[in-house]
């Protein structure tokens, strides 16, 4: 077979599981795709493309022949974050890039036939590797949407916002790896996201023309147009503390292995091994590479969080773990 349709088989097993997320965004706009486990969902597999589709938003991904994944992980506040990010070379992802509120047309793409006369609507965010949409059906808000095209949604006196707030659309948010569509409402400004798919729209972050977060290994020339978030350790899927589990850990160790990078991965390897040995702190130099340094805490806080920790772990975090805020993953609690 060929890896085109290896990658294809192993995204399809990776959807099939209800306890694994999946977005697709830019920094400062994403949209997430989840579901319960006993969810209703329709999953569809074709020769380069997998889907999923329940009553609350669907998942649409391409496999093209450029496509990488990469698995990482990365610092949080108190313990660590993972995620396979699918990426396109930079040349590759780039979408429309419109930087004004622009009518489309028919969504001849939706994932749900009948949705697929309904209007699309580009935010016009002018994001490098997505392009944020409302879906419309309604007739009077199409009008009404239309008296905005061509401005910008963050000028002053838009008033596109308040008409998408009232009419509820749909979210379609679409990369060259794929689309993310979103049939729950909008929760109020003030509101939560909702369970299930949700979007997020922080225009602050947008200013900073980011395409992931700087916390998120990605190598030069490469952009992360989709990802996937498998079950995690220490956290359920709302993102609560949990017993750690051996299996989770065990699985997305060898995603790293598979699809991470082998250098970070390695610098994993030596700390265990140092920590079990009981060889102190100082068997490993400290580095300046940002995420070798965080690779090496990270390590750290999975041998302590295990609660298999040898004696020497204490003197490992005390040297290694210092709090640094800017090397923790960004939490973005705004919604849209």
């Amino acid at each position: 077979m060929s890896e085109s349709v290896d990658l294809l088989e192993f995204l399809a097993d990776q959807l099939a599981d209800a306890e694994t997320a999946w977005s697709i965004g830019s920094f400062g706009a994403i949209a997430e795709f989840v579901r319960d486990i006993e969810e209703a969902v329709t999953l569809q597999q074709g020769d380069r493309s997998i889907s999923a589709v329940t009553a609350r938003g669907g998942l649409h991904i391409e496999v093209q022949d450029a496509l990488r994944l990469l698995a990482s992980e990365s610092l949080t506040a108190e313990s660590w974050s993972h995620r396979d990010a699918l990426c396109l070379p930079q040349e590759v992802c780039v979408m429309n890039r419109r930087t004004v509120f622009t009518e489309i047309g028919p969504d001849h793409e939706a994932l749900r036939s009948a949705d697929r006369p309904a209007i699309l609507f580009d935010l016009g965010l002018g994001t490098l590797q997505l392009d944020a949409c409302v879906r419309v059906a309604d007739d009077a808000t199409v009008s009404s949407l239309r008296s905005w095209v061509g401005r910008s949604l963050f000028e002053a006196g838009n008033g596109a916002m308040g008409v998408l707030l009232a009419a509820n659309p749909h979210r379609v948010f679409i990369s060259r790896a794929g689309r993310v569509e979103v049939y729950q409402p909008i929760p109020p400004p003030d509101g939560k996201s909702p369970e299930g798919p949700h979007t997020h729209l922080l225009p602050k972050l947008l200013r900073h023309n980011r395409t992931h977060a700087a916390t998120e290994f990605v190598p030069a020339g490469w952009v992360p147009c989709a990802h996937f978030y498998p079950p995690h350790a220490i956290r359920d899927g709302f993102g609560g503390r949990q017993p750690f589990r051996n299996d989770r850990h065990a699985a997305f160790q060898e995603m790293l292995v598979r699809f991470g990078d082998p250098e970070l991965f390695d610098i994993k390897r030596q700390v265990v091994e140092a920590v079990t040995a009981g060889h102190g702190p100082a068997t490993l130099s400290p580095t300046n590479h940002r995420f070798a340094r965080a690779a090496l805490r990270v390590a750290l806080r999975q041998i302590k969080m295990s609660g298999k920790s040898p004696s020497t772990v204490g003197a490992w975090l005390a040297a290694h773990d210092r709090i640094d805020v800017a090397e923790s993953e960004e939490e973005h609690p705004c919604t849209a």
